[in-house]
């Protein structure tokens, strides 16, 4: 009887052992397979784009500029065309597309780095804007970026860059810019304020911004995210930028492609 109980004490215990066994396999297979769906998750992807290392650094909020290489098609980036914002030549052999949020900070820090950029590199550079509001972070900066086209329309593309310019420089970031303010900003440009407060009050430019942030969604779409996003075209090839890059990094980076190019005729 005694052994016949401790047969059976036995036989409970391997089974106990045996459940516990499966369990532990178990449980390494899954966390193994998630292991491996992260990884493939965050892996970049690969391709024949060119890279930019120089370009990593700190953004305004800490974050890391991403300059990762990148496959061509990747990235879509709507052709520009005579009715974008350009400065520069659109023949010119590098062209930075930047999406921008006018009221964010690292935007903000970045504008005039491009605007250096921009004056150094003249006929070799073309700076394409689009308006990108992060409506979840700055509720006015959509406001902001249709009183941008406003001045486009009274002024045309000279006057849309110098209210940009304007918006910038006075703007604290973080919705801090007053939109009393932005026929102020208009009148400070050149334009007539009343034509330009009766333009803003249409809402008539809000389906421009809509299509641009549609065009920075697309952009973005392949993992990179924040603004300024930025992406350097060179021919076919395109290089993103998240975040605020410095001076030195641009130059640094610009110069290089210019040198490959020179290389490749």
């Amino acid at each position: 009887m005694q052994s016949t109980a401790s047969d059976s004490a036995k036989r409970r215990h391997s089974f106990v052992k045996v459940i516990f066994l499966a369990i532990i396999i178990f449980l390494f297979l899954a966390i193994s397979f998630m292991a491996l769906v992260l990884i493939n998750i965050s892996a970049p992807k690969g391709g024949n784009g060119l890279t930019l290392p120089q370009l990593q650094g700190q953004t305004s909020r800490g974050q890391n500029t991403a300059a990762a290489s990148v496959g061509q098609n990747d990235i879509i980036v709507a052709p520009a065309t005579r009715f974008d914002h350009a400065r520069g030549s659109l023949s010119a052999p590098i062209t930075i597309v930047e999406f921008v949020d006018l009221e964010c900070p690292a935007s903000k820090e970045f504008h005039p780095v491009m605007k250096q950029i921009f004056n150094e590199y003249q006929g070799k550079v073309a700076w394409i804007f689009h308006h990108y509001p992060v409506d979840s972070l700055h509720l006015k900066a959509r406001k902001e970026a249709e009183a941008a086209e406003c001045a486009a329309e009274l002024g045309g593309n000279e006057k849309f860059w110098q209210y940009v310019d304007f918006i910038f420089q006075i703007t604290p970031a973080n919705d801090g810019l007053d939109p009393a303010q932005l026929p102020e900003i208009a009148a400070a440009v050149g334009l007539d304020r009343q034509k330009f407060s009766i333009c803003l009050a249409s809402g008539k430019y809000a389906a421009k911004v809509d299509n641009d942030l549609r065009q920075a969604l697309i952009a973005i779409a392949s993992g990179r995210q924040g603004t300024p996003y930025s992406v350097v075209m060179v021919g076919s090839e395109k290089i993103p930028i998240s975040g605020a890059a410095k001076y030195e990094q641009m130059k640094t980076a610009i110069d290089s492609l210019l040198a490959e190019l020179e290389r490749r005729k």
